[in-house]
C-alpha cells in the first residue's frame, strides 16, 4: 500500500482533546460522499445531535472528522470514561435493540487518539467486527490450559510446525466457532487466554470479510488450512495498537469489541505461568468477557480484585514449580467483594496504569493501550497475510 494508507498518528499535545473518527481521502472513495453516509449513518443511530464535525487538509487530501461535542462528552463520557454509556443508552432510547451499536460508536466518537479510516465503507467494517467480536466473546468459554491445547477433530488437525490447522473442506468460520462455542460443539476444548482473543479476533474479522470481502476471506482460509497465524505475527498482521506507554490511554476509556490486557502487578504471582496477566475483550455495559465462565463476565472491579488476589493464591509444587490455587483466590475474592472498604482499598492500588516490564512498584492492572481490528475492505485493506 501507499502512504494515503498510513494509519497516521498525531501528538496528542496537537490533537483536539477529543478525537473521534476521522475519515480521510483516498483514490478509490469519493471523500465528499463518504463524508455524507457517515453523517446519515450517525443520524441513522439517533446520535446527530451530539456529534460535531470538522474539515480540515492533509497533505495527501482533505480529512472529515466526527466526534463528540464537548457537552456531549461531559454529560455521556466524562474524563473519557466510556464504562456508563450503555445506561444511558438504555435511559434515552426505546429502540434498544441497536444500543450496543451506538455504544461501540459512541466510544469511538469519544476517543483521545483518533480511529482513522480511508472511507465510510471501513468505519462500518470496523463497527461490525467489534460487534461481531462481542457477541464471538460472550459466547465463547474454554478449559484454561497453557501446557496443552486441543481442537474439534472433525475441524482441526495439529502439526508442530504449523500449529492448529483447518482441515482442508471445511469452514474456517464454523471451526473458529466450534472450538470456542460450547453451545456449538457440547465441549469446552483448552486454551490459554492469549490464542482465545485470537480465535474470537479471528472469528469477528472473518464474518465480517464473508459479507464485504469473500476474496480476502477465501485467502484466510487457504492460509489456515496450511499454516496458522499466531502470537506476535498475529499482532502484527491483524491488530492496530492504540495508546502507548509515553501517551496512555485513560483508564476507564474503553471500545466494546476491543482487545486489551489487564496486567498482574505482583511480581511473585505473576511468575506462574498463565497468570502475568489476562488478555479480555471489552463487551460494552461495564463488562469484560471470562473465557472460563462466560455467563459470569467481569465489572472493571470484579477484574481488578480477582488479579489483585492472585498473589494470596501462589505456592510451590513438589516439583518446585510456582503454582496458583484457583479455590484460595476465588475464597479471598468473595470475602473482599463482601467488604465495601477492602474493595475500595483494592481499587485505589488497582486502577491504575501499569508500570513498563520488568517493574514492580506500585503500578496497577490498566494497560496504556487497547488493539483493534485493521482495514478489511478490498482496495482499501491493510491487511495483510505472510506469505505461505
Amino acid at each position: 500500500m501507499g502512504s494515503l494508507f498510513v494509519n497516521r498518528i498525531t501528538p496528542l499535545a496537537a490533537r483536539p482533546h477529543i478525537a473521534g473518527v476521522h475519515l480521510f481521502s483516498c483514490p478509490v472513495d469519493d471523500h465528499a460522499a463518504s463524508m455524507r453516509r457517515t453523517m446519515d449513518y450517525l443520524a441513522g443511530l439517533g446520535l446527530a445531535d451530539l456529534v460535531a464535525t470538522a474539515s480540515w487538509q492533509e497533505t495527501s487530501g482533505p480529512v472529515a472528522g466526527f466526534r463528540l461535542t464537548d457537552a456531549a462528552a461531559a454529560q455521556w463520557t466524562p474524563d473519557h470514561d466510556t464504562t456508563g454509556l450503555a445506561e444511558a443508552l438504555d435511559a434515552r432510547y426505546a429502540d434498544r435493540a441497536r444500543n450496543m451499536e451506538r455504544e461501540v460508536v459512541l466510544a469511538m466518537l469519544a476517543a483521545p487518539v483518533p480511529f482513522r479510516y480511508p472511507s465510510h465503507d471501513e468505519f462500518e467494517s470496523a463497527v461490525r467486527i467489534k460487534l461481531n467480536i462481542v457477541q464471538a466473546a460472550c459466547r465463547t468459554e474454554l478449559a484454561f490450559d497453557t501446557e496443552h491445547a486441543e481442537r474439534p477433530e472433525d475441524y482441526w488437525t495439529y502439526d508442530e510446525a504449523r500449529g492448529f490447522t483447518i482441515l482442508p473442506g471445511k469452514s474456517l468460520i464454523e471451526g473458529l466457532v466450534k472450538a470456542t462455542q460450547p453451545r456449538a460443539s457440547g465441549k469446552l476444548y483448552s486454551f490459554s487466554c492469549y490464542r482465545a482473543t485470537e480465535y474470537v479476533t479471528l472469528l469477528g474479522i472473518a464474518q465480517e470479510l464473508a459479507r464485504c470481502n469473500p476474496e480476502l476471506l477465501a485467502q484466510l482460509q487457504r492460509h489456515w488450512e496450511t499454516r496458522a497465524i499466531m502470537s506476535g505475527l498475529f499482532h502484527d498482521v491483524f491488530l492496530r495498537e492504540y495508546g502507548s506507554m509515553e501517551e496512555p490511554l485513560p483508564p476507564r476509556f474503553y471500545v466494546p469489541g476491543d482487545r486489551l490486557w489487564f496486567r498482574n502487578p505482583d511480581e511473585r504471582s505473576s511468575n506462574v505461568e498463565g497468570f502475568e496477566g489476562s488478555w479480555v475483550f471489552y463487551l460494552g455495559r461495564g463488562m469484560f468477557n471470562n473465557f472460563w465462565k462466560h455467563e459470569q463476565p467481569f465489572s472493571l472491579t470484579a477484574k481488578c480484585v480477582e488479579i489483585y488476589h492472585w498473589r494470596d493464591g501462589v505456592h510451590t509444587d513438589e516439583r518446585g514449580i510456582l503454582r496458583l490455587d484457583e479455590t484460595r483466590v476465588e475464597a479471598r475474592v468473595r470475602a473482599t467483594m463482601a467488604d465495601p472498604a477492602e474493595v475500595d482499598r483494592i481499587l485505589k492500588k488497582m486502577v491504575r496504569l501499569r508500570e513498563p516490564r520488568g517493574v514492580y512498584v506500585d503500578g496497577g492492572c490498566i494497560d496504556t493501550t487497547r488493539e483493534c481490528v485493521r482495514w478489511v475492505r478490498p482496495g482499501t485493506t491493510d491487511l495483510v497475510l505472510p506469505p505461505l
